[in-house]
């Protein structure tokens, strides 16, 4: 059975997360009073403990509108942040005094918080649930800036480097509580939902490219800037805090998923080879991305020799190449299922990036921008929906992936600055296009596997048993 608007490759598994088991009975034991406002909405009881209602109406539907607005502007308010910090980067150089060896320091500042942020994130995710660490990620965010900016200031790349691992923390421990909400959101509504909420994130990345090239043309100066884009991201944390549903529902360590390979009811059951293959897939695809959110500027200023301004003009396309990747990339994967689309992206982007290594001129360093952007903007995003296959351990499995992905995200960009401090930038990012080579066999790992069992199944009727009758068939053969 295949539920409308469900991928290609096969149908999304059961809702495994906060819409699925938490009904209006539990919740009245928490003063939330559903029956006395369901005229009106959530009570104010409800809306603080983030609740998502159970069953069909207008109700329940509001509720997952909340909850897809509020990682909305969550994603868009991170790809805010990252491309303000990006698009600043020349002018942060420049402040702090920096080689291009030395600005990879700094940078690894930003690795340094991510790896912890994905270490906790993933555990605070399952014991805390995905809201309390949205919220801790977005104020880190927030802090971050503020401290990089300080840095810029008094000329310390140490500040700086102390900031952006502030800022790093709140990047990799929020994005683990997005993409498991996201993954819980997609199985909810029972359609390609996470693509899209990425897409969001590019175009943040868009928006900060553009404020970016505004405020290098204006001489506006680092810290202004940064301040602006802080106060912004907090407004924004404020709003959302009310409409995400503040749980994840992992599976136990012990209980196997029942119709999954590679689950034998140790306290492993959800690594299995294909999740190793998902992992293949993300570390190459989120290397191509976090290359660009670092390094896409730089290679412009020193790769090409031309302006600040106009690298964060080129990031900016590379933000909006990802976005109409992303955005457009549910309805392809609806369509033609998802392993055919992650190898024609994965082709995409390495062609885009070797365009980038071997351009005559910028111009064609824009096309190769634009083929790379669009070419890894479905990467990430796919690889997270397919961890979610699994009805039993897709809380675990997608922290799993998300933190393979953030830790290439932001640990493989300063080594490539080691790199190019004796090969240059451009011919850097080779290795970039080698690893987005080694995703294309590893490709079959997206396809869902055979529906499994429902966890809650009733034990197989004895010999000569007659099955339970369901309801009857629609007119296009699905049951309800």
């Amino acid at each position: 059975m295949r539920r409308a608007g469900c991928p290609r490759d096969g149908p999304l598994p059961p809702a495994f997360g906060y819409a699925a088991v938490l009904g209006p009975t539990r919740h009245r034991a928490a003063g939330a009073g559903l029956n006395s406002r369901r005229r009106y909405g959530r009570s104010r009881g409800e809306r603080a403990a983030g609740v998502v209602r159970k069953g069909p109406g207008r109700e329940r539907a509001r509720d997952l509108a909340d909850w897809r607005r509020a990682l909305v502007v969550a994603f868009f308010a991170t790809g805010l942040g990252m491309a303000t910090w990006v698009s600043r980067t020349p002018a942060i150089r420049d402040a702090i005094g920096a080689s291009t060896g030395e600005m990879g320091l700094v940078i690894a500042g930003l690795s340094v918080g991510s790896v912890v942020g994905i270490a906790a994130g993933g555990r605070f995710v399952v014991r805390r649930g995905a809201r309390f660490v949205v919220v801790l990620g977005m104020a880190a965010i927030v802090l971050g800036l503020l401290v990089a900016a300080l840095g810029v200031v008094v000329g310390e790349g140490v500040l700086v480097a102390a900031g952006l691992a502030c800022f790093g923390y709140g990047m990799g421990s929020g994005e683990i509580g997005l993409n498991v909400g996201g993954v819980e959101l997609e199985i909810a509504v029972g359609r390609s939902v996470v693509p899209g909420l990425h897409g969001w994130y590019s175009l943040g990345v868009f928006a900060g490219g553009l404020a970016g090239l505004g405020a290098n043309s204006a001489g506006v100066p680092v810290f202004a800037h940064l301040a602006a884009v802080a106060l912004l991201a907090a407004t924004g944390s404020r709003w959302l805090v009310a409409r995400l549903p503040p749980l994840t529902v992992p599976a136990p360590a012990d209980e196997p998923a029942p119709g999954v390979a590679g689950t034998d009811g140790g306290g492993r059951a959800w690594l299995d080879g294909r999740l190793l293959g998902l992992g293949v897939i993300i570390l190459g695809m989120a290397l191509a991305e976090g290359s660009a959110n670092d390094w896409l500027p730089l290679i412009v200023v020193d790769g090409f020799g031309r302006s600040a301004a106009l690298g964060s003009v080129v990031y900016a396309l590379f933000g909006l190449s990802m976005a109409v990747g992303r955005l457009s990339g549910g309805a392809a994967i609806d369509r033609f299922g998802r392993a055919p689309v992650i190898r024609a992206g994965a082709l995409t982007a390495a062609a885009g990036i070797g365009l980038v290594a071997v351009a005559p001129d910028l111009v064609w360093g824009v096309a190769g921008t634009l083929l790379w952007g669009l070419g890894a903007s479905l990467g990430f995003p796919v690889v997270l929906s397919a961890a979610g296959d699994d009805p039993v351990h897709a809380a675990r499995r997608a922290t799993a992936v998300a933190s393979a992905g953030y830790a290439a995200f932001l640990a493989g960009p300063p080594v490539l600055g080691f790199l190019a401090e004796e090969v240059g930038l451009r011919d850097a990012i080779l290795v970039v296009l080698a690893a987005v080579l080694a995703t294309v066999p590893c490709s079959g790992a997206v396809r869902p596997p055979g529906r499994p069992a429902s966890r809650h199944a009733p034990p197989p009727a004895g010999p000569g048993a007659v099955p339970e009758a369901g309801p009857p068939p629609t007119a296009d053969g699905r049951r309800p």
